[in-house]
């Protein structure tokens, strides 16, 4: 009686632990949803990523090949020294003019040679086809070996830029109908070229070595100056960023009173590491070209405003590692004697190097793709020249990898939007590289406790 009353008491459990009330399931299915938003996020951003990837690949991967011309040019001395003494001074008077018929002559016994050429096709025409860089870079070349003049040489010249478009799918038979740049006899004189061997298109060292160029020869156009601009910059930025920001962070992290006045300090940092890179621009206006007045378009000036935007970051990466370093590290140094600069300095900031050498790298990823503020101070400028060697580089006119895209994409011509697009790629190799750098870095000497 007692085992009957007591299960009717009882009576049958509600729920069970095996089976799944209306509550639980509404649970467990709101939390599959959130996983399903999640993985269709990341979806969506990896092909975001992709097309972007995908996108600056197939516009930029041609930037690295070029058409050359190869032609055995007579250096004339009828033309060139015309009294024969040799004389650096007189030969340096003829002008790129005076090497176009030069040019123009090899042309016409080229095409004796080979059997080729284009019914109403003049030589002065087919001439046309080299870039404009062509007489210059041969005005160069003499005037770097006069001993040469009298001998016939083989040069390879830069195609033009519509010969060149032509081969990579921008220029048709069709649009050079229109085209006063380019017609469709020297497109079809240029496959015959190629048929011969004389024309070929390949691997462009050029463009990673050589200067910018103006808006009527874009396929001289390489990234030679950039490169070592950003390179200058970043060495600046690296001298300063780093020193000035690991000893501001430890000061404040391991020395500075806890008052208001370092909770201003702290607020304030952090503020500066939100400001817009713009307005670090106008700052290196006003203060280290109007007030100190540093050259313009220099990369002192360009390492220094970035050196100004990169501190905030420093400082609150080395902060965090410095915080991530147990306190019993510190108690223990202290414990056996030391000071709290040595234990400091011996101990935590070792612990701390990872986190610190990761953020800088970081931070100098961050300020080798900034644009906004190098244009304020005249980074936008055309420069040919290379900048000398250091310290005297350091003040010579120069640009940077992120203006060399903005300028390029500002230029009509098309053959300017593949190499912007070659130049973005290049930047971003810079930056996997960094990134890659100090991902190992991180994993070589993190400490677990």
């Amino acid at each position: 009686m007692t085992d009957a009353t007591s299960g009717s008491a009882m009576g049958k459990p509600k729920s069970s632990l095996l089976v799944q009330d209306d509550r639980t399931k509404r649970r467990n299915a709101a939390e599959a949803r959130f996983r399903g938003y999640g993985v269709v996020a990341i979806t969506i951003a990896m092909l975001a990523l992709v097309g972007l990837l995908s996108s600056i690949l197939y516009n930029g991967s041609s930037a690295f090949r070029q058409t050359f011309i190869t032609l055995d040019v007579y250096l004339d001395p009828a033309k060139l020294d015309k009294d024969g003494s040799g004389d650096l001074a007189k030969i340096a008077k003829v002008t790129t003019f005076g090497y176009a018929p030069l040019i123009k002559k090899s042309f016409e016994v080229e095409f004796e040679k080979q059997g080729i050429g284009v019914e109403g096709m003049k030589p002065k025409d087919a001439a046309k086809m080299i870039s404009k860089e062509g007489p210059a870079e041969l005005r160069r070349f003499v005037l770097a070996n006069p001993d040469q003049i009298g001998e016939t040489l083989s040069f390879e010249f830069l195609a033009s830029g519509r010969i060149d478009g032509y081969y990579k799918g921008r220029v048709t038979m069709e649009s050079a109908e229109i085209d006063k740049n380019v017609s469709p006899e020297q497109l079809q004189l240029a496959d015959q070229m190629k048929d011969a061997g004389v024309l070929e298109t390949k691997w462009n060292w050029g463009f990673l070595t050589r200067a910018d160029a103006s808006e009527n020869r874009p396929e001289a156009a390489g990234l030679g100056v950039a490169i070592l601009g950003s390179f200058y910059m970043m060495m600046v930025v690296l001298c300063l960023s780093l020193p000035i920001g690991v000893a501001a962070s430890i000061y404040l992290e391991e020395f500075a009173p806890k008052n208001w006045i370092t909770d201003v300090i702290e607020v304030n940092i952090s503020n500066l590491a939100a400001v817009p890179s713009i307005v670090f621009g106008i700052l290196g206006l006003a203060i280290f070209i109007n007030f100190a007045g540093l050259p313009q378009s220099a990369p002192i000036v360009g390492g220094l405003v970035l050196t100004l935007m990169t501190l905030p970051t420093i400082i609150i990466a080395t902060r965090a590692s410095l915080k991530a370093v147990p306190p019993s590290i510190r108690d223990a140094a202290l414990g056996v004697g030391a000071s709290k600069m040595q234990s400091v300095f011996h101990h935590v900031l070792p612990l701390a190097a990872p986190g610190i050498l990761t953020g800088t790298i970081i931070g100098l990823a961050q300020a080798l793709g900034e644009t906004a503020p190098l244009l304020l101070i005249g980074m936008v400028a055309f420069v040919r020249e290379f900048p000398s060697a250091p310290p005297e580089g350091f003040f010579d006119p120069a640009a940077a990898l992120p203006v060399q895209v903005y300028n390029w994409t500002q230029r009509a011509d098309p053959a300017f939007v593949e190499r912007a697009s070659g130049a973005i790629i290049v930047l971003l190799v810079f930056l996997l590289f960094m990134n890659a750098v100090a991902i190992i870095l991180r994993r070589r000497f993190e400490r677990r406790w």
